[in-house]
């Protein structure tokens, strides 16, 4: 399995510190929805602490957690693709304290540092390669589960 990266961590010194520059303090009580999926993405986090979860809605009623994110895990990749439209959603499971970036700001300083550029998407890429297995090892051992308990 792949290891969990931390954003902040992986970047470089000096490009960390040009992007903690477009960073503010932010944080969400206990219970609070950060972002529903289909909505408008145009910022991400850093969680400093607490933890997050990421759902999906699968029934009318029912949303299922797909990841629990907790301190130095990034939240948020949306506001980097078209359509910029979150995939998930996001509820803080305790309360956080992050960092918030947004969206719009970082990627035009993506253009005018081409190396922050390319080191933030080699990692956000990293960050989704890993939730991505971490997934599909979630999903493999639900079918197991399933199997063991009777015909699907």
């Amino acid at each position: 399995m792949t290891k969990a990266i931390k954003l902040l961590t992986a970047l470089p010194q000096a490009q960390r510190e040009t992007l903690m520059e477009l960073a503010k303090e932010v944080s969400f009580p206990e219970d609070t929805r950060i972002f529903e999926a289909g909505g408008t993405a145009d910022r991400f986090w850093v969680i400093r602490s607490g933890a997050v979860h990421l759902d999906q809605q699968v029934t009318s009623r029912q949303r299922v957690t797909v990841a629990m994110l907790g301190a130095g895990d990034m939240l948020g990749w949306s506001w980097l693709f078209p359509p910029y439209e979150w995939d998930f959603g996001a509820v803080a499971f305790s309360n956080v304290r992050a960092y918030e970036f947004d969206g719009p700001s970082v990627l035009a300083l993506c253009v005018e540092d081409p190396l922050l550029g390319l080191s933030l998407v080699r990692t956000v890429a990293e960050v989704l390669a890993h939730r991505l297995e971490t997934t599909r090892g979630k999903l493999m051992e639900q079918y197991t589960m399933r199997r063991r308990s009777g015909p699907l």
